[in-house]
């Protein structure tokens, strides 16, 4: 099992590199740059101060060479400094953004996972009854809306008319004035929202593949002879036919990581939250570079290791992956 994870972090490096080089080109190849958005509306600035400021942010060389002395900073740990109007170390701005996100996102999933599962799993086990009817409709009513505009149904009904719930941010106004407690329902609150309407609009796929797995793996000759065993229902579904129903669904949850972390842009924009997506729609519309590619690395990374994740429960579902 060890010598198997080893070889899959060890092909983490060229690919994480080949990731690099293509978002670098992409983004620098794009129309517009930082130094038109800095000039175009300035009209003292002429032909002589936009060299400058491409001189000083090093754009003015070919891109081989600037990816070059990007990936030298990367390599020790330096991100380098935006390019909006505040300056800051790219570093400081993600450490700010990136719990954030990370905590939008491990909710969502965990949510959706919790849900999911178990829809699946009843469904394949009672096929075409109406509570199988009932949740495939459920599930698909959340999967074909729009996410912006479920939120914003949501924002309308719970928010603005009922009043439960608030619409946007983090935390209230009056945080820092409440109990540990309310500290801690406050922020529930604030999240509730949001990770709930995130969960819904995945449940839909998850659930599907479970069902679709279950299905094929019941009917298979070692369930049959389970049963024939004299083992109870419940050990023959979730002590056999769920651990091997579970593998296709790993792919899909490695798979459905870097989704997660795109989708956040919406949510985040949505309800004012300021995590990474946020930041990375932002930085994108400034042409902020260094920031930009910094939250892709970081991006890439979570992806990587979101998928080494989804590895090492292979090995726990499927014993025959630790012998390699």
């Amino acid at each position: 099992m060890l010598a198997y994870l080893l070889r899959r972090v060890a092909g983490f490096v060229p690919l994480l590199l080949g990731i690099t080089l293509i978002s670098f080109l992409v983004i620098h190849m794009a129309p517009g740059s930082p130094v038109e958005l800095m000039t175009d509306m300035n009209p003292e600035a002429g032909p002589e101060i936009r060299q400058r400021l491409e001189e000083r942010y090093g754009l003015d060389q070919p891109y081989h060479v600037q990816y070059w002395m990007w990936l030298k900073r990367i390599a020790t740990g330096d991100f380098g400094r935006s390019l909006s109007s505040d300056a800051r170390p790219v570093i400081d701005k993600i450490k700010e953004a990136l719990p954030v996100t990370l905590l939008l996102n491990v909710l969502s999933l965990f949510l959706v996972i919790s849900l999911a599962i178990p829809i699946g799993i009843y469904s394949a086990t009672h096929p075409y009854t109406p509570a199988d009817r009932a949740t495939t409709v459920f599930v698909f009513l959340g999967f074909a809306m729009p996410t912006f505009w479920l939120a914003l149904l949501c924002m309308l009904l719970f928010g603005v008319v009922l009043g439960w719930l608030p619409i946007s941010g983090l935390k209230s106004l009056d945080y820092e004035t409440l109990s540990w407690s309310g500290k801690l329902a406050d922020r529930a609150a604030h999240l509730l929202m949001p990770v709930t309407i995130s969960a819904i609009t995945s449940l839909a796929g998850l659930s599907r593949y479970m069902r679709s797995s279950m299905l094929e793996v019941v009917r298979q000759d070692y369930i049959t002879t389970a049963r024939a065993k004299g083992l109870s229902e419940r050990a023959v579904i979730y002590g056999h036919a769920a651990r091997n129903a579970l593998l296709p669904v790993i792919t899909i949850l490695g798979l459905s990581i870097p989704g997660l972390i795109g989708g956040s842009v919406i949510f985040e924009t949505i309800f004012a939250i300021p995590g990474m997506g946020r930041l990375f729609y932002t930085s994108v519309l400034m042409r902020d570079y260094p920031t930009v590619m910094g939250i892709l690395v970081i991006g890439a990374v979570l992806t990587l290791l979101g998928n080494l994740l989804a590895d090492v429960m292979y090995t726990v579902a499927d014993p025959r992956l630790r012998k390699r």
